[in-house]
């Protein structure tokens, strides 16, 4: 009997052994460096050959409250409550806090005492949105490829974004700035300057100024999400260039598409209320 269960025994202490031999060599092989990188997603491909990008997307994050990691926050407005309350967030810029100069420290600080006020962050008035913040905005938004041109199409606003495939000057400046885009094998990349410096970054007060320059890479990771980063350089606002990243999400309803949010009519008293000569109650 004995006989017949280390028979039966010996053979699986063996067999365990070697499952741990095995494993242990591949910790050792990663340790080393010799584990096999996982193959690089490689997306879809439009009628001239580039990574098809066309789609409705949004992000998933709380940068548009602030983009800097940051605890919740009460109410702006007590009588909406909880409703009104800034959600805590893990924050998209990468390498600690913003590199802000001393006198844009002083700035963004006068931007959030005076958030709430008419003279506040420009979303409160249906401005655009500017670059990367409508990125992050937390309403969906839509890539349309072609060739020579990729439009992006926002819902906030009804904002619109062209990204010329052949660089083109800007002939003005503008909320959106002008963007000028290039394929670097699977990443879109788009170089955008010639910015009014009237947007803000975010509701806290975050901001650049008319010098921003942003450089974004978009790339597809998966068939339903894709992968933003952006560097932001601004020599009269930041002491250094600094990057920002997140993941873009695929709007996946089958009826998938903008709605219309024409927000001006909602920001008009905002804006010209004060002129009134009977104000509201």
């Amino acid at each position: 009997m004995r006989s017949r269960l280390w028979g039966f025994v010996v053979p699986l202490i063996v067999a365990a052994a070697g499952t741990i031999v095995v494993v242990d060599m591949a910790l050792e092989g990663q340790a080393r460096g010799a584990a096999p990188a996982a193959q690089a997603y490689r997306a879809p491909r439009t009628p001239d050959g580039k990574p098809n990008l066309n789609g409705v997307w949004q992000s998933m994050n709380e940068a548009n409250w602030n983009i800097e990691a940051h605890s919740a926050e009460g109410p702006r407005m007590w009588q909406m409550g909880a409703a009104d309350a800034m959600p805590p967030g893990l924050g998209i810029v990468e390498g600690g806090p913003i590199p802000y100069l001393p006198a844009a420290v002083a700035k963004r600080k006068e931007n959030y005492d005076k958030r709430l006020t008419r003279d506040g962050d420009p979303e409160v008035k249906c401005y655009l949105p500017g670059v990367p913040r409508a990125m992050y905005q937390n309403m969906p938004f839509q890539i349309i490829q072609s060739t020579d041109h990729i439009m992006m199409v926002f819902q906030f606003a009804g904002a619109l974004r062209t990204v010329y495939m052949k660089p083109t000057p800007g002939p003005a400046d503008s909320w959106m700035g002008w963007s000028n885009g290039k394929w670097d094998g699977e990443s879109l990349v788009i170089d955008t300057k010639d910015f009014n410096g009237l947007a803000w970054f975010d509701r806290v007060g975050n901001f650049a100024s008319e010098k921003l320059h942003v450089i974004e890479r978009i790339t597809a990771a998966s068939p339903d999400h894709l992968n933003y980063e952006a560097t932001i350089e601004d020599p009269q606002t930041f002491s250094r260039p600094w990057k920002i990243s997140f993941p873009l999400y695929r709007r996946k309803e089958a009826n998938a598409r903008l709605l219309e949010f024409k927000c001006i009519e909602y920001s008009e008293d905002v804006i010209y209320g004060h002129l009134r000569k009977v104000p509201l109650n």
